[in-house]
C-alpha cells in the first residue's frame, strides 16, 4: 500500500497507459490469437549481424562505456547512408550533427526534451503515434492535435492555424504509423517552410522509409533546401532489418542543439549500447536491398488484407495507403473500440489496435500486416471479417 503521504504527480496522470501491453495480455490469454496488432515485421536481421557481434566481443574494450554519440565506425556507416538514400548532408560545415539512440523512441524524447520547457506545445497530426504524445505529455508539455483529412494527409493550413507563442515543434511521421498514409514532398514542403517561417522545429519520423508501395515515394524533408537550422530526422533499424528488440535508431539534429542532446542522452542512457551497435554495423553492410527483398511478402499480405476487406465494405471504409505496414480502418458502428477489441480477441481470436490509442475518435481500429506471412495474414483478417459480421449482426 502507497504511503498517505505520497501521491501520483499530474505529469504522469496525464499519460495514457501503453496499449500494446493491454491487447498483448488479452492475447496471451486466449492462445491461438492471431495478432494484427504490434508493428514488426516477419523476419529476422541479416546474417552479416551475427558476424559483427562476433567482432564485438574480439575486443574487451567493447565492455566499457563509449561515446555518448555512437561508436566512430557506425557514425561513419550512417553519415554514408543518409547522404546516399536521404540527401542529408553531414559534411563538416552542414551545420547539422548525427546521434545514435536506442531505437527511435528516445530519438523523439531526446528532441522534446532538447526543445521545450514545461507547458510548451509541440503540434502532432491525429491520428498520431501514440509513443509520440505520450513522451510529450512526460514532458510536461501539450500534445495539441491537427486532424489529418479523410485520407490521413496532411493539412497544412490547419498546422499554420494551431502554431501559438507556445509552439516549439511540429511532428510528421512519414510513411505514417498509424494510417500508413505516405505524405508527398508538396506537403513536407510546405510544413517544413512553415515551421521554418514561423520559427518553430520540424520534428520528421522516418521510421518506415522503405516500406512504400504502388509507386508512392519516400521523402526526407531534412534533404530540403535550407532545411538544415530547423529540421529534426528520426530514423530507426528495428523494421527495415527486424532489428526492433535490439533497440538502434538515430537522429540529425541541427548542431546548436548537440550539446542538449548529449545531456539528456547522457542522463538517460551514458551511451548506446554498443553490441547492438555492431550488429546494426552488419545491418547496413546488408543494407536496404535486405528489407527490399522482403517487401514482396509485406505487399503480398497487404494485398489479401485489402481484398478480404471487400466484404464488409459496407460497414468499413480502408482509407488510401501507400506505406508502412498499417490499415487505419473506420467502422460505422457506435462501440467502443477497445471493447470492439477485447471482443474480436475473446470470441474471434483475432486482435488489432483501437483507435482511441492514436487520439482519433469514433469506432477506428488499426491493422498491422508486417509481421504476418501471406497465409497468416489471410486467417487473421478472415476471422476480423467473421468477426464485424457477428459482432455487428450483419
Amino acid at each position: 500500500m502507497r504511503p498517505a503521504s505520497h501521491h501520483d504527480p499530474a505529469r504522469m496522470q496525464a499519460v495514457q497507459a501503453p496499449v500494446i501491453p493491454i491487447i498483448g495480455a488479452l492475447i496471451r490469454e486466449h492462445p491461438g490469437t492471431i495478432s494484427l496488432g504490434q508493428g514488426v515485421v516477419y523476419y529476422g536481421p541479416p546474417p552479416q549481424v551475427r558476424a559483427k557481434v562476433q567482432d564485438f566481443f574480439a575486443d574487451p574494450e567493447n565492455n566499457k562505456y563509449k561515446s555518448v554519440r555512437g561508436i566512430e565506425p557506425l557514425l561513419a556507416a550512417l553519415q554514408a547512408k543518409l547522404a546516399a538514400e536521404n540527401g542529408i548532408a553531414l559534411n563538416t560545415g552542414a551545420g547539422r550533427a548525427l546521434v545514435i539512440t536506442a531505437g527511435g523512441n528516445m530519438a523523439f524524447v531526446n528532441a522534446v526534451l532538447a526543445l521545450t520547457d514545461p507547458g510548451d506545445e509541440v503540434i502532432i497530426q491525429t491520428p498520431y503515434y501514440f509513443n509520440h504524445e505520450m513522451a510529450i505529455a512526460i514532458a510536461g508539455c501539450r500534445a495539441v492535435e491537427v486532424q489529418t483529412d479523410e485520407n490521413y494527409q496532411l493539412r497544412p493550413a490547419a498546422i499554420r492555424a494551431a502554431i501559438s507563442e507556445r509552439t516549439r515543434a511540429v511532428v510528421t511521421i512519414s510513411p505514417n504509423n498509424p494510417t500508413g498514409a505516405v505524405y508527398p514532398e508538396s506537403a513536407l514542403r510546405e510544413v517544413n517552410e512553415i515551421c521554418r517561417d514561423q520559427g518553430v522545429y520540424h520534428i520528421h519520423d522516418e521510421a518506415y522509409e522503405y516500406f512504400v508501395y504502388d509507386g508512392a515515394k519516400h521523402v526526407s524533408p531534412g534533404a530540403l533546401a535550407g532545411a538544415e537550422p530547423h529540421t529534426i530526422s528520426l530514423f530507426s533499424l528495428s523494421k527495415s532489418y527486424g532489428f526492433a528488440s535490439w533497440r538502434i535508431g538515430y537522429m540529425v539534429i541541427p548542431e546548436h542543439l548537440l550539446e542538449s542532446v548529449m545531456k539528456i542522452q547522457d542522463t538517460n542512457l551514458i551511451c548506446p549500447p554498443v553490441i547492438s551497435q555492431y550488429a546494426a554495423l552488419g545491418a547496413l553492410e546488408a543494407g536496404a536491398s535486405y528489407c527490399r527483398r522482403h517487401l514482396q511478402e509485406i505487399e503480398q499480405a497487404r494485398d489479401v488484407v485489402l481484398n478480404e476487406l471487400e466484404a464488409i465494405g459496407t460497414v468499413c471504409t480502408v482509407p488510401r495507403t501507400d506505406g508502412a505496414f498499417y490499415f487505419h480502418l473506420r467502422l460505422d458502428c457506435q462501440l467502443d473500440p477497445l471493447e470492439f477489441a477485447r471482443r474480436l480477441i475473446r470470441e474471434h481470436g483475432v486482435a488489432l489496435i483501437p483507435g482511441t490509442a492514436f487520439g482519433i475518435s469514433g469506432c477506428t481500429l488499426r491493422v498491422a500486416y508486417g509481421a504476418l506471412k501471406k497465409d497468416t495474414a489471410a486467417a487473421g483478417i478472415q476471422r476480423f471479417v467473421r468477426g464485424v459480421k457477428a459482432i455487428l449482426k450483419l
